[in-house]
């Protein structure tokens, strides 16, 4: 059976990488390791558990110089007004048990994943907790 390893990031607090296995979702995973995440309705209709994909092995990352060039370029913006242009498809990293209602295409595009029905794909980095949270806002469905 295959297994990945996703490093969830915390903007203000530890880094922890956990083994996932592939017919399991992020947060059963981090469960199962003793890595609190927040969730909710564990359905993908909620916005609770939300990560977004910062990078997915294989896929190359952002060089410094492209990053530099990128500065002096009209910057791409979120719903939510963040910069999205350097955050993979959240499609490269993880897929979904459902359809993740609670995300919109865009959203998907920009790097979100939704942790309580995600199944990785690949090797990945997923920023977690209230920041990314705050980026997305509610769901609709909720």
């Amino acid at each position: 059976m295959t297994s990945y390893d996703v490093t969830l990031e915390r903007t203000e607090g530890p880094t922890q990488t956990i083994a996932v296995d592939e017919r399991e979702t992020i947060l059963e995973a981090a469960r199962r390791a003793g890595v609190r995440l927040p969730s909710d309705c564990r359905k993908g209709t909620c916005t609770t558990c939300v990560g977004r994909v910062l990078a997915v092995d294989g896929e190359p990352e952002p060089e410094p110089e492209a990053e530099a060039e990128a500065e002096t370029e009209p910057e791409l913006e979120t719903p939510s007004g963040d910069r999205s242009d350097h955050h993979p498809d959240a499609a490269t990293a993880v897929d979904y048990r459902r359809p993740p209602r609670a995300l919109d295409e865009r959203e998907r595009t920009d790097g979100y994943a939704l942790l309580c029905i995600a199944l990785p794909r690949a090797d990945c980095r997923i920023e977690v907790g209230p920041r990314v949270r705050a980026e997305v806002g509610d769901s609709p469905w909720k």
